[in-house]
């Protein structure tokens, strides 16, 4: 009996040091998450809007790169015709056309009054498609003033260039927009829409904390005179990807970037329909962040990191709880739990209000799950990819 009550004390005291030491770890890995949600987060939740409108206007360049988009091309054009600015013009850069684009965009040009048409032949194995062609936009601009976006975007209103440029002073260079998806039925879209606003969430609180990453070349802008002070994008010409956020690594300080986030400056972009699309398309984008600064780099991956070991953690302990009845431990993990979603989900419903409620606020915690997995997964594809390759898709 003695032997019996010695050896269930042992067993009693391994899953107490078991107990703790997943308490510990989870408790650790929550910490940096706060550390996150108010240092970084918070300045986003609590931003001003305050567009000035009346500010200067400086002419603008819109420049978009085209590759095969007549159908999206239809739409885009009228849109940006119609932007409500004094001075400004749209370089549309068709690279390589054959789906008719060309055709559609010389019968129409002349009924346009701000559009612009190069046609681009050319392509060389030294840089890739996109690059060269806003290479060329950049050069062939008349205004001092370059902001991007895609064929397959539509901006939100005919003040777009407008809110964007309202933001431009003599010491900010870079302005960063938002571009949220589409909302359509379905899963893939849901978190195609999730994953677009949380990533949102992070480049946009980082800038307003001085440490710029990225941005989304759906909607930026820029100076040219911080182009060409750049060599454009010289240093990763090769590289399929990159023009919004290694340049951006490249070019942004702690005080010449900031943000725009009316919902005039919003440009809303046609989602993938299919995981496999998307799939290709995000590990493209992904795989660009090898290029990212060191210090980008590992705030970047402690983020990450510890969104997945929250969850592994979590599941864990939950596992461990449940076996051994351990109601205390369950009860601890509940606490812990529930501590880190009310701080996030206060921040976020407050950002998606500012961001036009692209996300439905009910599906945060389902969205934390999801982002866990695909963290989990694009983090492991990230460390084994190859290098991207050079074309359009």
């Amino acid at each position: 009996m003695t032997v019996y009550l010695h050896e269930y004390g042992k067993i009693l005291h391994l899953s107490s040091v078991v107990a703790d030491s997943l308490l510990y770890a989870l408790g650790a890995f929550v910490a940096v998450q706060l550390f996150y949600y108010l240092f970084f987060f918070t300045r986003l939740a609590f931003y001003g809007k305050g567009a000035n409108y009346g500010n200067t206007m400086p002419g603008v360049t819109v420049l978009v790169c085209a590759w095969n988009e007549r159908e999206n091309l239809t739409e885009l054009i009228p849109l940006l015709d119609a932007q409500e600015y004094p001075e400004y013009e749209v370089i549309l850069l068709d690279d390589r056309s054959d789906d008719g684009s060309e055709e559609y965009i010389r019968e129409h040009i002349n009924g346009w009054k701000n559009i612009r048409y190069i046609r681009i032949n050319d392509q060389f194995d030294h840089v890739t498609p996109k690059k060269y062609a806003l290479t060329v936009g950049m050069k062939q601009a008349k205004y001092p003033i370059a902001l991007m976006t895609d064929a397959d975007c539509r901006p939100a209103s005919n003040h777009w260039i407008t809110a964007m440029t309202s933001r431009v002073t003599e010491d900010k260079d870079i302005v960063l927009g938002f571009s949220p998806y589409f909302k359509q039925k379905g899963l893939l879209n849901w978190f195609i829409r999730c994953e677009t606003f949380y990533a949102a969430v992070q480049y946009l609180s980082f800038t307003l904390a001085g440490m710029t990453y990225m941005g989304v070349g759906r909607n930026i802008l820029y100076k040219r005179s911080v182009f060409f002070a750049n060599k454009g994008f010289y240093t990763h010409k090769h590289v399929f990807g990159g023009d919004d956020d290694i340049f951006l690594n490249e070019v942004s300080t702690s005080s010449n970037t900031t943000i725009s986030i009316e919902e005039d400056s919003f440009v809303y972009s046609v989602p993938k329909t299919n995981w496999k699309d998307w799939f290709r398309q995000k590990r493209r984008h992904i795989s660009v962040s090898r290029y990212y600064k060191p210090r980008n780099k590992v705030l970047l991956g402690m983020l990450s990191a510890s969104h997945i070991a929250i969850w592994f953690f979590g599941l864990l302990t939950l596992a461990w709880g449940l076996i051994t009845k351990d109601m205390l431990l369950l009860q601890y993990l509940g606490i812990v739990f529930g501590v880190r979603w009310a701080i996030q989900c206060f921040l976020l419903i407050i950002i998606n209000v500012k961001l036009d409620k692209t996300v439905e606020w009910f599906s945060f915690l389902l969205m934390d799950f999801a982002l866990f997995v695909y963290y989990l997964v694009f983090g492991f594809l990230t460390m084994t990819s190859r290098k991207p390759r050079k074309s359009w898709n």
